[in-house]
Order: structure tokens, then C-alpha cells, then sequence
């Protein structure tokens, strides 16, 4: 079974899941247009499932911590969830 990681971030207003297309140049995304609140766990699996995708058997979404500026601690703050998928017919979509 293929996987492959999706991911969602929200940069200034927008709430963004993608799955990552290696080597592509144009993601599977879906936006939600507010900053909050964050989309639950049933809004994520539904987008997934328009995109032709699902969370891995087993798979939880796990959540980073990041910064738009690296060298500034004061810079706001990015939140990036991942989890692992699938093609929704249990292999690569």
C-alpha cells in the first residue's frame, strides 16, 4: 500500500489541506476561508475524500510548530498538522 502525507496549515486567514505530490508541481488542495476555528477532525476526513483520499489505517494527525522568520522569536507563529494517507480505494490515488 502506497501512503503518502497530508498536511494542513493556515498562513493569514485560510485553513489549507494538501496532500504532497513529490516531483509535482500541483497539490490535491481544499481551503477553508477562516482562520478559526480550526477544522475538526470530520471536516479534514470529508476534504480528503473529495481529493480521492484517506487516512491510513491506524494513521493520527500530529501537529508542528513553526515560524515565518526562523531567526525571530517574536515572529507569529505557524501550525502545521500532518498525518498519513491513502487512495481511497486502499491504494495510491
Amino acid at each position: 500500500m502506497r501512503t503518502l502525507t497530508a498536511q494542513m496549515s493556515n498562513n493569514g486567514g485560510a485553513w489549507r489541506l494538501y496532500v504532497v505530490l513529490y516531483g509535482e508541481t500541483d497539490w490535491p488542495t481544499v481551503r477553508w476561508v477562516r482562520s478559526g476555528p480550526v477544522p475538526t477532525v470530520a471536516e479534514r476526513r470529508r476534504a480528503l475524500a473529495t481529493l480521492g483520499y484517506e487516512v491510513a489505517p491506524g494513521a493520527q494527525w500530529s501537529w508542528t510548530e513553526d515560524s515565518q522568520d526562523p531567526d525571530d522569536d517574536s515572529s507569529p507563529v505557524l501550525l502545521i498538522a500532518a498525518v498519513t494517507v491513502r487512495g481511497r480505494d486502499g491504494g495510491a490515488a
